[in-house]
């Protein structure tokens, strides 16, 4: 039967735009969404490791009536510094919140752990955040691929990044009637990834000759096997395999019109997004978190639109792995690894 469903831009939602700037030597990057309207946001983190900058203003109890800006990045938490420049941006564009004399953009930010890549030491800072808001201005727009916040990440990663693969930044939207929800979603999972509607392996974890795939889940209980073969049997699961070093970001926004308590709700149901397409997910060793807002007005059910999400967040994912997979082959991806 066919879909209903009409396949959209994230740009199609009014009031959307989206710039990326990025370091190819030291392959990290950022990727700025710019919320030109008012909006309420929610936010859910599944994984254990997050890096984030300024997330309780969406707990359900604030009310800042718009978040300007949303950035993903690399570099982990040195990667917030990202942040600076695009408040810059705004405060010199008149954005922000009037205080004493001055102006304050609400920024909210999330990183990947990217830092097995490219030259080391160097991570996104304000200029790299103030250049992405620049590409935003000039129409930069989604680019999937190893781009931005997605040109350091990687997936299946649990036997290391010598047996991982290349991933990267990706979106996808879904209109229904009026009714828009849009994601994007950078891909740096520790587990393998799968096209939901098939179960094809798109990318992970390979053996170490990376001529054939292996399974992730496979080879976390075999860590953990080998862990307690050794004298040190009371390691922990942490240490099977390296915390916070693995995240998927993921950002859903729609033109429906809820409040900042309905935004978490759909942001925790746009979750099994991951988990269709990601195995393992949401471990101690990833720093998952999906952002959701409502900039618009159209009236639609919750359950909808957290469906939507969910649909929006897998489709994201797989276009994340599929764009990365054909910019950069194994020799290429061997090379920029640093450790």
């Amino acid at each position: 039967m066919k879909s209903i469903l009409k396949s959209i831009k994230i740009t199609d939602i009014e009031g959307v735009r989206i710039g990326n700037a990025q370091d190819y030597e030291a392959m990290t990057g950022a990727t700025v969404i710019l919320l030109g309207k008012d909006n309420r946001g929610g936010i859910d983190i599944s994984g254990g490791g997050p890096a984030s900058r300024e997330a309780h203003l969406l707990a359900p109890l604030t009310n800042p009536h718009a978040i300007h800006a949303i950035v993903l990045s690399g570099g982990s938490a040195y990667g917030l510094a990202a942040s600076t420049g695009v408040m810059e941006y705004l405060r010199d564009k008149g954005i922000g919140y009037p205080v004493a004399g001055t102006l304050i953009p609400l920024v909210c930010q999330s990183c990947i752990f990217d830092m097995t890549f490219g030259t080391p030491g160097k991570y996104p800072d304000a200029a790299m955040g103030y250049a992405a808001c620049v590409d935003a201005e000039n129409g930069g727009g989604p680019v999937s691929g190893i781009v931005g916040a997605g040109t350091g990440a990687a997936v299946g990663k649990v036997r290391g990044i010598y047996q991982g693969q290349k991933s990267g930044m990706g979106y996808c939207g879904f209109q229904l009637g009026e009714l828009k929800v849009a994601a994007v979603a950078v891909v740096n999972a520790l587990g393998d990834v799968y096209n939901p509607e098939t179960g094809e392996k798109l990318a992970g974890v390979l053996n170490k000759e990376r001529t054939e795939f292996l399974s992730a889940e496979e080879e976390l209980y075999r860590r953990q096997m080998e862990t307690w073969g050794t004298a040190a049997a009371e390691k922990s699961v942490e240490e099977v395999v390296q915390p916070g070093s693995n995240t998927t970001l993921c950002a859903v926004i729609t033109n429906a019109s809820f409040s900042q308590a309905d935004m978490s709700k759909v942001a925790s149901m746009a979750r099994p997004g991951l988990g269709r397409c990601i195995s393992p997910v949401g471990t101690m060793a990833d720093g998952d978190t999906t952002y959701a807002f409502s900039m618009g007005d159209v009236q639609a059910d919750i359950n909808v639109v957290g469906t939507l999400a969910a649909k929006a967040v897998a489709g994201a994912i797989c276009d994340a792995v599929r764009s990365s997979r054909g910019q950069m082959d194994d020799e290429e991806f061997l090379k920029k690894i640093n450790i």
